[in-house]
């Protein structure tokens, strides 16, 4: 499993009990476990509809106009069911306003 032991899946299980605390471990398991099953469930979505090649030129059509990006679709649903990932995309846009006063 990516190279990694039981020493280091400890101290890392450790490592995570001490920064999030025990109470808000099941949260964040259930917000991941969620989030893994919105990616499986669009996998199948894009597995269930790809694209011919005679079809490309109507894909590109597609993400031009107003329908969402399969991008968009997964950083919404990320979003709704992490909500550690929301806090963070707000604190990165607060970042990225200030850099753009400042310069």
């Amino acid at each position: 499993m990516f190279g990694l032991g039981m020493p280091e899946l400890i101290i890392i299980g450790i490592i995570i009990l001490i920064i999030f605390g025990a109470k808000r471990i099941p949260e964040i398991g259930k917000g991941l476990g969620g989030a893994i099953r919105e990616f499986k469930n669009i996998g199948k979505e894009l597995k269930g509809s790809e694209p011919k090649k005679a079809d490309s030129t109507k894909l590109i059509e597609a993400e031009k106009s107003s329908e969402p990006s399969i991008e968009s679709m997964v950083a919404k649903k990320v979003i709704e069911k992490v909500p550690a990932v929301k806090r963070v995309m707000d604190i990165n846009d607060k970042v990225n306003k200030v850099k753009e006063i400042i310069s």
